[in-house]
């Protein structure tokens, strides 16, 4: 049941960059059906976000990005273990998988196939009006097709990290992924995967080139820690030991 709401007036009180403070004067109907009394509300406005659980099913491998957050130096180390993400930056409809393939190749160089939009959640309901938009996709090709590391004269600097399912979920535990989205992300794949419902994504075998030609009997390609490419027979896939795999700088 939707509840009334008389917004009085709105303004907004800073805005740096692209965030913005919106101060608003209202009143709420209460739970009992009576209005409160006149409240001044303050929101933090950024736009909506989008992120992307990218999967490798049969290694059963995620992959995250590493990259410093100011926010998170006084409380923690700074850098940030998490899922590849950005800002949505207009509100047309689609923004959002458009968003997640254009940070995945900034930021990692792979790209996904097929995206599923999962579900849409508040980051901060009490504070921010900002939406994530998550997305599933299987890792299209075993070879990164660009860079990666970032917009680097925007500051960026990031790192790319393949994992286990299992070894993220138990980096929740240690602390060592405390991003919420990743968080929320990871445990909807383990549920997912446990109940079966991601494999009707699966690319058939042989469908995908590595260079995007769909040209399946191309052998594919991983590159190792070091850069260097390894090459594979179309049926083959490497198997990821249960420990992490950083690509990047």
């Amino acid at each position: 049941m939707n509840r009334h709401v008389d917004l009085i007036s709105e303004r907004q009180v800073a805005k740096e960059a692209i965030f913005r403070l919106v101060e608003a004067h209202l009143r709420y109907e209460r739970f009992d059906g009576t209005m409160s009394d006149e409240l001044v509300r303050i929101s933090f406005e950024r736009g909506d976000s989008a992120a992307v659980v990218l999967h490798d099913q049969e290694d059963d491998t995620v992959v995250f990005v590493e990259q410093f957050r100011y926010p998170t130096l006084k409380t923690g180390t700074g850098w940030m273990l998490e899922l590849p993400a950005g800002i949505i930056q207009t509100s047309q409809s689609g923004e959002g998988e458009v968003t997640v393939r254009r940070e995945l190749l900034e930021e990692t160089g792979y790209e996904a196939g097929a995206l599923t939009h999962v579900f849409t959640f508040y980051l901060s309901p009490g504070a921010s009006s900002e939406r994530l938009f998550l997305y599933y996709g299987s890792l299209r090709t075993t070879r990164s097709i660009a860079p990666g590391g970032g917009v680097r004269n925007e500051g960026e600097d990031i790192r790319t990290v393949f994992m286990r399912l299992d070894d993220a979920l138990s980096k929740i535990g240690t602390g060592e992924i405390a991003d919420a989205k990743s968080i929320i992300a990871l445990q909807w794949l383990r549920l997912s995967s446990l109940s079966g419902q991601f494999m009707h994504l699966k690319a058939p075998e042989g469908s995908q080139s590595d260079d995007g030609s769909g040209a399946g009997q191309n052998a594919s390609r991983r590159t190792d820690g070091d850069g260097h490419s390894k090459g594979k027979s179309p049926r083959r896939r490497r198997r990821i030991p249960p420990t992490t795999r950083s690509v990047g700088p």
